[in-house]
Order: C-alpha cells, then structure tokens, then sequence
C-alpha cells in the first residue's frame, strides 16, 4: 500500500506544473487560472526535491518539509524568472515550462535527505546527548 502511495504523490507531483501551466490558458481575471500556478510556484519544485521519502518523516516532520518547500520552490523561481529577464525572453509560458520540468524530473528522484525529519531522528539526539554527559 505505501508503494502506491509514493508512486501517486509521484505522480501527482510532476503533473501540477503541467496543471498550472494548462490553467494559465484559462480567460484572464479567473481565481481557476491564477490559484493553481500560484501554488505550483510556491510549493511545486521544493515539495518534488523533498518528497516523498521512501522511510517517512518522523512526527511533526511534515509542517518543516512544508516550511522548507516554499523558499526552494521560491528561490528557484526567482533563478529561472531572472535568467529568463536577463535573456529579454520573460512570459508566464516561459517561467513555468522550465518549472514545470524541474518538477518533473524531481518528482522521480529520491528526496533530498533531511537527517532531522527522518524517523527516530529524536531518540538519536537524545542517545548522543546521554553518551555525551
């Protein structure tokens, strides 16, 4: 079962930078045009370099990889977004295309390692803490 949960958040993953860019298509003003692409930017690429985790996060993990994700994602938007300036080519098409397939290819890699939200990462501090004193 946990399988096909790692392969649908997968899934899921890679297609919302697709979504978001099939949604810039939609008639200007509509919140169904601007709420998707706003979140995929947000969230998109730092929850694909993140997750999923094949071993979980520990308890209490998830609100940090939430927390971590959106200045990834962020950062890496302003990279691709100042490239795109700089080369006079800027457009919305032109922002999330290459988004979308960092995206893409981040969702099928393993998560980056996060020693601390891993499981047991508490009993770990607390077993080095009690070796030290």
């Amino acid at each position: 079962m946990k399988k096909v949960d790692e392969t649908r958040l997968r899934v899921i993953m890679a297609a919302s930078g697709w979504v978001a860019l099939t949604a810039t298509a939609l008639p200007e003003g509509w919140p169904v045009r601007w709420i998707p692409a706003l979140l995929f930017i947000c969230f998109g690429p730092g929850l694909a370099v993140l997750l999923p985790r094949p071993e979980g996060l520990r308890e209490g993990a998830r609100l940090e990889v939430w927390a971590l994700a959106a200045p990834l994602s962020l950062s890496l938007g302003v990279l691709i977004s100042t490239g795109l300036f700089l080369l006079e080519v800027f457009s919305a098409t032109a922002f999330l295309v290459p988004l979308a397939l960092i995206t893409t290819v981040a969702a099928f890699l393993p998560g980056f390692p996060l020693p601390a939200a891993l499981p047991g990462a508490a009993e770990r501090v607390k077993r080095k803490h009690a070796d030290i004193g």
